[in-house]
């Protein structure tokens, strides 16, 4: 299979640390980026959570709504409902 370079720009301070960490588990970084590519290929995701800064305000804005939505109603919830309610909102 054929090689290529891949070049990527980082900070300074964040390479070293990266390479002292890569150094510390036995490895190199070409190794460490590899694993990262590799595993992103095989899972289909990024191998970590990604999220914006304002999740929470989004989540309280969603839970706002559905409160107001609650209180336009007469119909009572039960716990597991509710439970379900806010999973489907914050997925």
């Amino acid at each position: 299979m054929e090689s290529l370079t891949l070049n990527v720009r980082v900070d300074a301070n964040d390479k070293k640390g990266f390479e002292q960490f890569c150094n510390s588990v036995g490895m190199n970084v070409s190794t460490a980026v590899n694993m990262f590519i590799k595993a992103v290929l095989r899972e289909q995701k990024l191998p970590f959570e990604v999220r914006s800064d304002n999740f929470d305000e989004i989540i309280y804005n969603k839970l706002k709504e559905a409160e107001q939505e609650m209180s336009m109603t007469t119909k009572r919830y039960t716990k597991d409902e509710v439970v379900k309610s806010i999973n489907n909102i914050i997925g």
